[in-house]
């Protein structure tokens, strides 16, 4: 993965110490990998050998490639989506098996295949199901189930995934908007940015509750550091007027510091929320006649 080089005259340098907009970001790694772009080869191999193949020959490879760059695509979009449920504390298993679907599909591109070289029916289906058990076999199935569902609103989970869906959305519309301006300063300052929106985003996915207290960060908030980026975007690559990328970055700063606050307090409210919880529990255990050492909660220890 490449990385951004840094030394004394990089312009994320300013008199050999780091400024402000030098962001310390976690990198955001691609799960699909080498062995899944290698799965396009085996549609290329068998259109490219069946051109001499005849009519019919022809046409069942061409369906053979079809079948097998399905399946590769189904697989890519299958990483991604394992990847994704891998990274959530709370995530429902995706809605459509693609990789198991890829699997069926990559054992059924090879049967054709086999029978587009004039291979028997018994010897395609064989070599079909051996190309579905090896595909399983080397990228595993999807997740079959929910995680960290138990007590969850679904109706409230779905809403937050909606809202994130849209956040992102704005997000990546900073994102492209930005490199407009031909900054890199302002490209890694608006990346910093997005990571403490995300930090926000994950603690609404972890907590769909939290969902209403931190909508207007998500709509309104956001939306404005969308149009304002945009503006400025504009505005630098006509001029380059660094009072304008002074004025951009502050906003960001200011923007920053209250997404990072909010993520804080709804941090802090689930805490609270978990001690009120601990403390009903052992006053009705009380009640029921069951002795408890007084001893403070974890949480409070910790703060």
């Amino acid at each position: 993965m490449a990385q951004r080089f840094g030394g004394k005259f990089s312009p994320d340098k300013v008199d050999g110490t780091s400024v402000k907009g030098a962001p310390s970001l976690r990198p955001r790694i691609d799960p699909v990998g080498a062995r899944a772009n290698l799965m396009f080869a085996p549609a290329a191999i068998v259109l490219f050998t069946s051109l001499a193949s005849g009519a019919a020959g022809l046409a069942l490879g061409a369906a053979s490639a079809a079948v097998l760059a399905l399946s590769a695509w189904l697989l890519r979009h299958g990483l991604r989506a394992e990847a994704a449920y891998a990274e959530r504390k709370v995530a429902r298993r995706p809605g459509i098996p693609r990789k198991l679907f890829s699997s069926v599909l990559a054992g059924a591109g090879i049967a054709l295949a086999s029978l587009s070289g004039d291979g028997g029916l018994i010897a395609a289906v064989l070599y079909g199901a051996v190309t579905t058990g090896l595909h399983v076999m080397s990228f595993g199935l999807d997740p079959m189930r929910d995680k960290g569902m138990e007590g969850i609103d679904t109706f409230q989970q779905d809403r937050a995934r909606q809202t994130v869906d849209k956040a992102e959305a704005l997000l990546a519309q900073m994102a492209d908007a930005i490199r407009r301006a031909g900054d890199r300063r302002a490209e890694a300052r608006v990346e910093q940015f997005q990571s403490t929106v995300r930090d926000m985003l994950h603690t609404i996915e972890d907590d769909p509750r939290d969902l209403t207290s931190a909508r207007r960060f998500t709509g309104v908030y956001l939306m404005g550091a969308r149009d304002a980026t945009i503006k400025f975007a504009d505005i630098y690559a006509r001029s380059g007027d660094d009072a304008a990328r002074s004025k951009y970055m502050s906003l960001l700063d200011d923007l920053e510091v209250n997404f990072a606050a909010k993520t804080q307090k709804l941090l802090q409210d689930d805490q609270g929320d978990l001690e009120i919880e601990i403390s009903v529990l052992r006053d009705r255990l009380e009640r029921e006649g069951v002795a408890l050492p007084q001893t403070s909660s974890p949480i409070q220890e910790d703060r």
